[in-house]
């Protein structure tokens, strides 16, 4: 398995202006990782997207950093207004980004779920087939191009084990299958080792990711944490200081010959590249005794 991070783990720094985008790709090569994964596109310059990307890509051939993979949003039930035409093809201009990045594979999300007014009325399995008809629509877009494309446990809704997996069987294209964020199931309440074990056939990316966790019965802790699906209480954590199996994780997807990117994504309240190094450092070490 490679190390790469993802620029979404650089956010403070890129909120506040201390660091581009373009940036990112000096700083993870200066920090020692292996590849980075591109988070949605940020032009700091005034730059197109399109214009952006090809920077990125030049700037990523100069310092001799792969694109492990290009991640961005998408919402195939509400998007573009509800109108999934019209949010098929959206996607699919992101696809001729990520075909500009030099990126083989994307992750765009599936949904956010239903509005709150109807929520209590409709479930995963009855957008089930919308959801697959655009997912299989947009990877067979994306194989012309040679991408590979898959969506996340993430956003509540479509963040169980079993509802990505169900997905997946629904899509039935070899060239869809799932980003697996090992900590992101915590957010959905499910066991994290349960969870990779069920998802991890299916998976062509992984995010390390580790949070804190308390129990939704005790007082919420303060500033930094926030409530999962069933309302206990969660904080990303710098990887090996939080309650994610993370060595666990990375042992169940080995055992189903998983050997691609395993990715970064920091979320901590600590300074980002003391995180970032911090969790570097663990996440080699618990690779190397695998």
């Amino acid at each position: 398995m490679k190390i790469s991070v993802s620029s979404y783990s650089f956010s403070s720094l890129l909120k506040t202006g201390a660091l581009t985008q373009l940036g990112c790709i000096s700083k993870a090569k200066e920090m020692g990782f292996d590849a980075i994964e591109i988070e949605s596109i940020h032009p700091h310059d005034g730059s197109s997207k399109q214009e952006y990307a090809k920077k990125l890509r030049d700037e990523c051939e100069r310092v001799g950093m792969p694109i492990s993979n290009y991640t961005f949003g998408a919402d195939l039930l509400n998007g573009s207004g509800g109108n999934l035409e019209a949010e098929i093809e959206r996607v699919k201009s992101e696809i001729d980004i990520a075909k500009i990045l030099g990126a083989d594979s994307v992750r765009h999300d599936a949904t956010i779920g239903y509005p709150r007014e109807i929520r209590g009325y409709r479930g995963f399995d009855d957008v089930l087939p919308r959801l697959s008809e655009g997912c299989r629509r947009i990877t067979e877009y994306a194989a012309t191009k040679g991408i590979r494309t898959m969506v996340e446990n993430h956003g509540f809704f479509c963040q169980d084990s079993v509802r990505v997996e169900k997905l997946v069987n629904q899509v039935a294209n070899d060239n869809f299958g799932l980003l697996c964020d090992m900590g992101n199931f915590l957010c959905a309440d499910e066991n994290p080792i349960e969870a990779v074990s069920r998802v991890a056939p299916y998976a062509f990316y992984v995010h390390a990711k580790d949070f804190h966790v308390k129990s939704g019965m005790g007082q919420n802790p303060g500033e930094g944490f926030w409530k999962s699906r069933g309302g206990n209480y969660l904080r990303g954590a710098i990887i090996g200081h939080g309650d994610v199996p993370v060595t666990q994780c990375l042992s169940i997807l080995k055992n189903a010959g998983y050997d691609g990117y395993v990715s970064i994504e920091f979320e901590g309240l600590e300074d980002c590249e003391m995180g970032i190094s911090i969790g570097l450092a663990n996440l080699r070490h618990y690779i190397a005794q695998l």
